[in-house]
């Protein structure tokens, strides 16, 4: 069955901002004397800011609250961003093409709108999508299937008409129990999560099977 509308995840799907939220960690961790490790970049992916960086606490037992901790990690992540953010292979054309198809398209992402807006904004793909749900809409973060099923209730859908496309296992996860069609596209620090789970697993949004799926050109 054709998907009736597209949900997009953000980070690492749309935008390369795993790769700077990888200097970010690396920087907030180094004035502290410590370092930031793939096994603790993995057990944030895909979290709320609350979630993952309460996950950075335990790892290293820091004596700081998860908002002071997500504060200075935003200040560094927006110093970061001009120069280095840029969207990830495939997008800006999956864009036109569901433009031209007219299917309903959302982003459903665990940043806050705090840390979206930016994002969206310098790439001038604001008004690009029908809504965006934030961490700031939800109660419970992926692997919650919430952010998923809120986005089915906004479409008007049932959450099975649903296409979703993520690059984190949490992600998929949320996706897959919302019982929303997903669609893994790993990046350079998630393709070693399990997408066992998902439908369909493709390389970039420029993959041809995805366009098959869709039933678009």
């Amino acid at each position: 069955m054709k998907p009736l509308a597209v949900v997009f995840d953000m980070d690492g799907l749309m935008f390369n901002t795993e790769d700077i939220y990888w200097q970010v960690g690396a920087e907030v961790l180094q004035r502290r004397g410590l370092e930031f490790t793939k096994e603790l970049c993995d057990a944030m992916m895909g979290r709320t800011a609350r979630a993952a960086h309460e996950a950075m606490i335990e790892w290293h037992s820091l004596a700081t609250t998860w908002e002071k901790l997500a504060q200075e990690s935003s200040e560094v992540f927006i110093s970061l961003l001009d120069g280095q953010l840029e969207p990830l292979p495939g997008l800006l054309d999956l864009l036109d093409v569901l433009d031209s198809a007219k299917v309903p398209k959302a982003i459903a992402t665990s940043s806050s709108w705090q840390m979206t807006e930016p994002l969206l904004t310098r790439t001038g793909l604001q008004n690009r999508f029908d809504f965006i749900l934030t961490s700031d809409d939800i109660t419970h973060g992926k692997p919650d299937p919430e952010i998923y099923l809120k986005a089915a209730e906004r479409f008007g859908i049932n959450p099975g008409e649903m296409l979703v496309l993520e690059d984190s296992m949490a992600g998929c996860k949320a996706a897959v129990s919302s019982g929303a069609f997903a669609v893994a596209v790993p990046g350079e620090h998630s393709k070693e999560h399990d997408f066992g789970m998902a439908s369909l697993v493709i390389p970039t949004l420029a993959d041809p099977r995805l366009r098959a799926v869709l039933s678009v050109d």
